[in-house]
């Protein structure tokens, strides 16, 4: 076994990224050590998709991610493939299915994914050390990783130590500040994929209650299921958009997806029921009295007017919210932003500004989007590191 000091390279960070990194650089013959804060393994991966991991996207592509170079990702993307962690997951004969939009989750538990990158790591002769704090890093001709478990001395140096999100496993900024160190710039963080919190006025008193609904912020339109909180609102729809969302701007919320209302009212002129019974099939009656002014839905629908109606589609297509703040690092599935992808190679992931120093994973300013894309993402700038370093 090499010497405490005696490594080609040190990966700091022991999740997805970096595991998958690991496992691919040792697999071509170097000497990998992996370094870890936590005592348990991909604790990240373990709480995933409601524990079975959506580990990846058939759909992947770079119009999936956020960044402020919206072209890095493609190179890591292109030569890596959802196919290819697909029959990884496959020759380990782990039981998986596919849910909508391609998302791809394991039937049994996300612990199939932890011991599938364990396993890679064991097989290709990894060295892993759990429970080990980073104190401090150095670099002249080669890097000094000062722990709790003495000094590491490596050729390469990866830092897969993940973004802001869930505190409670051990998130951290350590990544960020090691960035900074070395003369590295950030994009501004902040939680992405969070749920968003409504200023009082505009909350409605329906937790619990979902509906199919079309959200916007400054990006794309994404529709899925709506979840009113007590807070303010989440659900798929919500989480993507946030993504989005930057404090002080609108969210736009269709509540009748699909549904051309004005049309159908204005045809529907015979209809005696009031406009919220005429309704009640499309949404719950909850939200129909919440949403709409109690002097049209009480109306029959053969007698709304003009204004009445264009109220009515005002109030369940047009409306528009104006969150406070989502809500924030404990509730956010990833960190958008981080380290700057202008000062790093997209074909090795390397900095340059340090040679033989990578940032990988989810510490790079690439965020995915909500259904497997960022644990695309991890697999492949783990990929490309590992076949650089």
């Amino acid at each position: 076994m090499p010497r405490v000091s005696d490594w080609d390279v040190c990966i700091i960070g022991g999740g997805a990224a970096g595991l998958f990194c690991a496992a691919t650089a040792a697999r071509r013959g170097r000497r990998v050590v992996v370094l870890d804060h936590a005592t348990i393994p991909g604790r990240k991966i373990l709480i995933s998709g409601g524990g079975r991991c959506n580990f990846t996207n058939r759909s992947a592509t770079a119009e999936n991610y956020l960044s402020a170079n919206p072209h890095f990702c493609r190179s890591a993307l292109a030569r890596f493939t959802p196919q290819d962690f697909l029959a990884l997951v496959e020759a380990r004969g782990i039981a998986w299915e596919e849910r909508r939009h391609g998302q791809l989750f394991c039937v049994h538990s996300a612990k199939d994914i932890v011991a599938l990158l364990l396993d890679a790591c064991a097989e290709a002769g990894v060295t892993l050390r759990w429970g080990v704090q980073v104190q401090g890093v150095a670099h002249e001709d080669r890097f000094r990783i000062d722990t709790t478990h003495g000094p590491y001395i490596a050729e390469r140096l990866v830092v897969a130590t993940g973004g802001l999100p869930v505190p409670s496993i051990g998130a951290s900024d350590f990544g960020l500040r090691l960035a900074r160190q070395f003369g590295h710039g950030l994009v501004d963080t902040a939680p992405a994929l969070a749920p968003l919190l409504l200023p009082a006025h505009e909350r409605l008193d329906l937790p619990g209650i979902a509906v199919d609904a079309e959200v916007r912020a400054d990006g794309p339109i994404f529709r899925e299921n709506l979840l009113f909180t007590h807070g303010g609102i989440s659900g798929p729809s919500v989480l993507q958009a946030s993504s989005y969302w930057r404090p002080g701007r609108p969210l736009h919320v269709d509540l009748l997806p699909g549904h051309d209302l004005a049309a159908a009212l204005g045809e529907a002129r015979a209809v005696k029921a009031q406009l919220g019974n005429h309704l009640a099939d499309l949404l719950p009656r909850r939200l129909l009295q919440a949403r709409l002014p109690a002097a049209i839905a009480s109306k029959p629908v053969s007698q709304l007017s003009r204004a009445d109606i264009a109220a009515a589609v005002a109030a369940l297509t047009g409306w528009e919210l104006h969150p406070e703040a989502t809500g924030g690092w404990l509730k956010a599935e990833v960190m958008r932003g981080g380290v700057d992808t202008a000062e790093l190679s997209s074909q090795t992931m390397e900095s340059r500004r340090v040679p033989g120093l990578h940032f990988i994973g989810e510490v790079i300013d690439v965020t995915g989007w909500l259904g497997g894309y960022n644990f695309q993402w991890a697999w492949a700038s783990g990929h490309a590191c590992g076949m650089a370093v």
